[in-house]
């Protein structure tokens, strides 16, 4: 065993594991914190239950063994990055007041190492905390009974009329800030599952995909996170629930026990979120070192 559970456990306030991101809490085991060990040092292979597997070959953040801090009130895990410029990131797990400083010192050192332009210190914090800035955890359970009916007709984008299906194209690039751009050239390729999309006047305005289930760590059907996006001008007038609760009743009929969700807090999605009655597993906040 590399972590000493005993350690580990009682300073992880939010089930936010290094290169994995979010898992359900009853994955949260020493196993997984393990697993992203063996992978960082076996050419960074993918395990089978990464959610990044999905868009690429091989993983490009791996954890930088050899730099981890495992102490009884404290656990610093460095990850490495190289696209783009490089970044190191710091996962700081621990109550004491100095858990970050003393995290911040060590990404700053690693990208200075690394050849890194960017360091980051990121501090899973309880949903007990309140709303900080940074990052939300939900969790939508579907086996807590049926989903909510969308209140509109959302399609896949391939079910809807050729005349709606050729405004996918400059909708995805008026939403490239939130991969929608990115995802249209997954979809060309056909090697990712149904987009769900909304349309007003043969004119589709939102859409939310790639929709998928997978097992988790402990073989629990999930479903896997999607992009989303509504054009601003569509906003405010129920289109976006009507694609979440689409793809929420898309995941339950397909075998989901759930979906993990990120939203930033206080943002529209996060709104939706609670407002959908989400649980609150926690927050992920990410700093400069």
């Amino acid at each position: 065993m590399l972590f000493r559970w005993d350690w580990l456990r009682p300073v992880l306030t939010a089930p936010i594991v290094p290169t994995l991101g979010p898992v359900h809490p009853h994955a949260l085991t020493v196993d997984l914190f393990e697993d992203t060990l063996r992978a960082a040092v076996t050419d960074r292979f993918f395990l089978h239950y990464d959610k990044d597997r999905r868009w690429s070959g091989e993983k490009d953040e791996a954890v930088l063994t050899g730099d981890m801090v495992h102490r009884p009130d404290r656990t610093l895990v460095p990850t490495l990055s190289r696209r783009g410029r490089g970044t190191v990131k710091v996962f700081a797990y621990g109550h004491r007041d100095g858990v970050v400083d003393e995290a911040a010192e060590l990404a700053a050192k690693l990208a200075a190492v690394h050849d890194a332009a960017n360091a980051r210190v990121v501090r899973p914090l309880g949903p007990e905390i309140g709303s900080p800035r940074g990052i939300r955890v939900q969790l939508k359970d579907f086996t807590s009974g049926p989903c909510p009916a969308p209140g509109r007709t959302i399609r896949p984008v391939t079910d809807w009329p050729a005349v709606v299906r050729e405004t996918f194209a400059p909708f995805a690039r008026a939403m490239a800030a939130d991969g929608l751009a990115f995802l249209h050239t997954q979809m060309q390729t056909g090697r990712c599952g149904p987009v769900l999309a909304a349309a007003v006047e043969d004119r589709i305005v939102g859409a939310i995909g790639p929709m998928d289930v997978r097992p988790d760590a402990i073989g629990c059907p999930q479903l896997m996170p999607q992009y989303f996006g509504v054009l601003p001008e569509a906003r405010g007038k129920g289109v976006g629930r009507a694609l979440w609760r689409s793809a929420m009743d898309w995941g339950r009929s397909h075998g989901a026990a759930y979906q993990l969700l990120q939203t930033e807090v206080g943002g529209p999605s996060d709104r939706l979120c609670q407002s959908e009655g989400l649980i609150s597993l926690g927050f992920s906040h990410t700093t400069r070192a």
